[in-house]
């Protein structure tokens, strides 16, 4: 038995071909996320053990078109299987095309088997097949290709063992053979010259035709060599857009009539289930309106199956600070631990269970199909407010994250459209908003049903965000206006058809998603957390002296019970220490918005990640408390005004906060996201303070309004 660890597969194949999901059935578990060396595109690596006892390494690339990239995402693929000194360059492909309207994936086939790499064609999705009235002649897509062909099922499992045996006869076939990889590309000049100059000798030479035409955005070249180059093309009279239609026809006379040999059809005139479908769901009128009952639904869900765990997981979180407390030794590292750490992520991982739901719903939507129907449907009303189909995507992620959905906008040709899309994402409410959202909403909306079945908290949950869709959708119409370009822009997408969602695949996406959620934001809630903590505990000495002993005067004027007079004398030593200080700095600012000293602290710490407002609440009403069992809720619904007497969180603060919470950027990671995107902080810059502007003002008006 050899060691094939190091032997690289890669699925390479169009978007929407079910190449992710055969990823997922080849290598379960035992798959890792990581981004392609100096940029922030996603891969996924996976390991798969054979019968034999062999084991190889799986790279799902980004989905992609052809080999003549429109996005980064594009580029980044051809540049790996362009250079074989890339430590990803695959030893070995594994094509993915759907079996349903093969012709679409055979023009990027075509291309792949030119780069003479060892090549397995997968036919996918072939439990539909049936369904839909078509098989294959298999002999004759194996005679054109000159690669071998098999059929398989991811969502039915039907053919994976065959495909892991076609795969050991890949390699066995990758290590019989010897492969002219002589078209390295080292970045010099010299080289790359060589290529066009072998191109003008021979136009059918794939590999010069790939070299010349990427040339301008290859990562090795300086600007000097790039002009040069540039001078070497002109002279060569390299026609780079010429030569890619011409390729383009020439593979498509040649393709055609192949696949309508191979093809055999035993339902004619008849429209597929797919098609079907959609002349409802990709309706003029009926689409939209069944988009925003599904979206309508999932917010609905959200609330109705996360309340149990949440109430669950937050009781669980009180008890634990509470044992903490009676079973250590009192002193400052208990402190920290109940009132720092255990409080800071308590305030967090009550929230997973919406944030799974979630991720849940929308996954299985994106697996069954639907969610390049929603980029269909949208794509003229998204150029309308200077957006486009493809920034559906962006803004549907960002009800997740925006950092994710902001790398999405790679997709996105339009150097214009794609800068409007990256600065207007942070406006859709994310996951990281739904911890804020619902510990607020509780002090403005009532917990009551309406008509048997709708939950207001959940109805005011989904408002929020029809609110940040319509700030998003406005600002990019103002950019639209305020940006200039004249470049023009177009979308194309495959509708993959419908199929039923796996569980396993399903599954798999919630994991990795809300494990990052956890992980990125447990990290930095932890470390805050501590650094709160030790702010809100100590402060000056004889500030926090004089600020407990008076506490007591007025404990002892007022007749307070032990429990009461320990509350007091937190609340004191709170507003005296290095926190309290901060918050207080602030304060002015924010007075007019309803918002005191102690939300001013939250703002700031918050501005690492917005959950962390929670945490933040947790942390301070926990520093000094008597009741270390009750829910951070329970403890922010008993704070009190001091200059009215009333609710602290009455209905204008809360809403006030809402709003703030809903506009404002709050975040580092997607400034920092930003800028790596557009590769300048005038950008972040002017995200951050248009956001900002927006969040204050709404706020303000909402809570003078209202007061």
């Amino acid at each position: 038995m050899m060691d094939h660890s190091s032997f690289k597969i890669a699925l390479i194949g169009n978007p929407n071909s079910g190449k992710s999901s055969l990823f997922n059935a080849l290598t379960g578990l035992n798959q890792k996320i990581s981004n392609y060396p100096g940029v922030t595109v996603d891969k996924k690596v996976g390991n798969l053990k054979l019968s034999s006892g062999e084991r190889l390494t799986l790279i799902d690339f980004p989905g992609i078109y052809s080999l003549y990239p429109n996005s980064s995402d594009e580029r980044i693929v051809v540049n790996v299987l362009t250079n074989p000194s890339d430590p990803d360059y695959p030893d070995a492909i594994l094509y993915v095309a759907t079996s349903q309207e093969l012709e679409k994936h055979f023009l990027l086939a075509g291309q792949i088997r030119e780069l003479n790499i060892p090549v397995l064609f997968c036919l996918t999705m072939t439990d539909l097949n049936e369904r839909e009235g078509i098989s294959y002649d298999l002999s004759v897509l194996e005679k054109y290709l000159d690669v071998p062909v098999i059929e398989v099922s991811s969502l039915k499992g039907i053919n994976i063992d065959g495909l892991k045996y076609k795969m050991i006869e890949l390699i066995q076939d990758s290590e019989l053979k010897s492969f002219d990889r002589h078209y390295e590309m080292s970045g010099t000049e010299k080289e790359v010259a060589g290529h066009i100059q072998g191109l003008s000798k021979s136009n059918n030479n794939y590999q010069n035709l790939l070299i010349a035409h990427h040339y301008q955005w290859l990562s090795h070249l300086s600007e000097a060599e790039r002009a040069k180059i540039h001078e070497q093309l002109d002279g060569h009279s390299f026609n780079s857009m010429r030569s890619q239609i011409d390729e383009t026809l020439r593979r498509y006379n040649q393709f055609t009539p192949v696949i309508e040999k191979a093809v055999i059809r035993s339902k004619k005139d008849r429209k597929s289930l797919t098609q079907r479908i959609d002349n409802i769901i990709v309706h003029r009128i009926f689409g939209p309106i069944i988009f925003f009952a599904i979206m309508f639904l999932v917010f609905q869900a959200i609330y109705a199956w996360a309340e149990a765990p949440m109430t669950w997981i937050e009781e669980t979180f009180a008890l634990l600070g509470s044992w903490v407390q009676t079973s250590f030794p009192s002193g400052w590292l208990t402190d920290l631990l109940s009132d720092g750490i255990i409080a800071g992520l308590g305030g967090i991982m009550v929230f997973v269970p919406q944030i799974a739901i979630l991720f849940l719903l929308i996954s299985a939507l994106e697996e069954m199909g639907y969610m390049s129907r929603a980029v269909f449907m949208f794509d003229s009303i998204m150029q309308r407010f200077g957006l486009n189909g493809r920034s559906i995507v962006a803004l549907i992620s960002s009800g997740a994250c925006a950092i994710p959905a902001i790398m999405s906008t790679r997709t996105i040709a339009n150097w214009k459209e794609r800068l409007i899309t990256i600065l207007v994402t942070p406006l859709i409410s994310c996951s990281a908003r739904i911890p804020v959202y619902t510990v607020l909403i509780g002090f403005v909306v009532p917990s009551q049903m309406v008509w048997g079945f709708l939950n207001l908290q959940g109805l005011a949950f989904m408002g929020l965000y029809v609110i940040s869709i319509i700030a998003a959708l406005v600002s990019a119409w103002v950019f639209k206006i305020i940006l200039k370009s004249e470049e023009r822009s177009f979308l194309m997408i495959e509708l993959p058809h419908y199929k039923q969602p796996k569980l396993r695949n399903v599954l798999l996406d919630v994991k990795e998603k809300v494990g990052t959620f956890i992980i990125e934001a447990g990290r930095v809630i932890l470390v805050i957390s501590i650094i709160l903590w030790f702010l809100a505990a100590y402060g000056p000495v004889n500030e926090m002296k004089q600020a407990e002993e008076l506490a007591r005067v007025e404990a002892r004027d007022q007749s307070l019970s032990p429990a009461e007079t320990d509350d007091l004398i937190a609340s004191a030593k709170l507003e005296s220490s290095y926190a309290g200080h901060l918050g207080k700095f602030i304060e002015p600012v924010i007075r007019p918005l309803g918002f005191d000293w102690k939300i001013g602290i939250a703002l700031i710490t918050s501005f690492a990640a917005r959950e962390v407002f929670v945490g933040t609440m947790a942390t301070i009403y926990s520093v000094g408390s008597s009741d270390d069992e009750m829910t951070i809720r329970e403890k922010m619904a008993l704070q009190k005004n001091p200059f009215t007497g009333g609710p602290r969180y009455d209905v204008p603060t809360a809403l006030s906060l809402l709003l703030f919470y809903v506009f404002a950027m709050q975040c580092m990671s997607t400034l920092a996201v930003t800028r790596r995107e557009t590769k300048s902080w005038k950008w972040p810059m002017i995200q951050l303070g248009f956001m900002s502007v927006l969040a204050y003002v709404c706020s303000l008006i909402a809570y003078q309004w209202l007061v």
